[in-house]
């Protein structure tokens, strides 16, 4: 028995970066040897064990072949027999199947360290085209370490765009598809995901209604960048610059897929590309499964980010619907995510991304200010029932109205 820590534990370690977790794989050895060992089994398809006190993860090596459609389209083979280079082979990419045994000395068959110090990132075999999820992994590989100035290998690209052209990707679960979209929108530079897949004609296939903005042409008076998607793409490095949640990033992605809907012949302006996007802002939740609260804000941002932008023209009765939309009351937080989108849907944009966005502050003010209308002297009056939600609501819009009347915008 030959045990061996492979995968990304050495390629960041190789990279001088933290290494987070530990993937060992063990050669010559059965599933028998590592239960006697005390080791304990959580492999469905494949044996794989965690060690009994550091909880890591032990793969037995194994070989693999296609067997049907998508990422679970495959047949295992684990045996004493079966090498450590054959087990690497079937790695996705050369960067990661790099393996270092108890000593430090590196087995790397296939060329990872080479690619290390060329930055890049280049499919170990031509079995790489074998599994679709192959296409989302490297695009988020590349959204995480295009700082370190890594990219593409573009016989890489080229299999990518074999696989988006196949008709593979349609066969991944939309299970499969999220955990790899909003893993790399956290990446620290999830534009360069968004551009991976659209280079290897995967976005069209993913994310088509954001893969139309590509091309469509804003007014340049609001948008210097005038494209689109181009716009869309600033955005999300804004969003990673300021280290938003994943909500925020998801809804940022999606928050102008409605002016992909504008006919040619009212461009450069896209009136009323709010409510045209919500269908399809809804149609790309329910196919990407997203968790409810990304979907939720997704929808509203989509709904109301120019709503955001012209927030000191807003009447006191339409930042009252406003918040209420927002369920403020109950979930401030939820405004505040929204709030934030709005300031990346600003900063993303040429030549503003430094601007201060005063409607921010304004609008926790609102927020802070209808929140902060007592129930009880409305109960002491004798309020009670409906009546009682209406004077609420009376107070509120008061309160808004007060605070507007006297409101000075900060100088920056």
């Amino acid at each position: 028995m030959r045990i061996y820590k492979v995968g990304g534990a050495v390629r960041d370690r190789l990279l001088g970066r933290e290494v987070t977790e530990n993937d060992w794989v063990v050669v010559g050895a059965t599933a028998e040897q590592m239960l006697a060992l005390g080791y304990r089994p959580v492999g469905a398809d494949f044996p794989v064990f965690l060690h009994p006190q550091t909880k890591d993860e032990y793969a037995l090596a194994r070989t693999e072949r296609k067997s049907g459609r998508g990422y679970g389209g495959f047949t295992f083979y684990a045996s004493p027999e079966v090498t450590l280079e054959e087990d690497l082979i079937r790695r996705d990419l050369t960067i990661n199947a790099i393996a270092e045994d108890d000593n430090g000395k590196l087995y790397d068959p296939y060329g990872g360290q080479r690619d290390l110090e060329a930055k890049l990132l280049r499919h170990v075999s031509p079995a790489f085209t074998e599994d679709p999820l192959r296409v989302l992994r490297v695009a988020r590989f590349a959204a995480r370490y295009a700082p370190l100035g890594f990219s593409v290998a573009t016989e890489t690209l080229q299999l990518m765009q074999q696989l988006s052209e196949s008709g593979e990707l349609s066969a991944l679960t939309a299970e499969r598809s999220w955990k790899e979209i909003s893993r790399a929108l956290m990446e620290p530079r999830p534009d360069v995901f968004v551009e991976v897949l659209r280079d290897c004609g995967a976005l069209k296939v993913l994310l088509p209604e954001v893969d139309a903005l590509f091309g469509v042409p804003q007014p340049p008076a609001h948008h210097p960048e005038i494209d689109t998607g181009a716009h869309v793409l600033s955005v999300l490095r804004q969003c990673a610059e300021y280290n938003q949640p994943l909500s925020v990033r998801w809804a940022s992605l999606l928050h102008d897929v409605g002016k992909g809907l504008t006919p040619e012949d009212q461009w450069p302006r896209h009136i009323a590309h709010e409510q045209r996007g919500l269908k399809l802002i809804k149609a790309i939740n329910t196919r990407c499964k997203a968790p409810k609260d990304c979907q939720e804000l997704a929808l509203l941002v989509g709904e109301f980010h120019t709503h955001g932008h012209r927030a000191l023209e807003l009447k006191p009765s339409t930042l009252l619907e406003l918040l209420q939309r927002f369920d403020v009351f109950r979930r401030p937080q939820r405004f505040e995510e929204f709030i934030a989108a709005c300031e990346m849907d600003a900063r993303g944009r040429d030549g503003f991304e430094g601007r201060d966005y005063p409607q921010a502050s304004y609008l926790r003010s609102v927020m802070q200010t209808a929140c902060a209308v007592a129930v009880q002297p409305l109960l002491a009056q004798g309020f009670k029932g409906p009546e009682l939600g209406e004077a609420l609501q009376r107070e509120r819009l008061r309160a808004i109205t007060q605070f507007k009347k006297g409101y000075q915008p900060q100088s920056v």
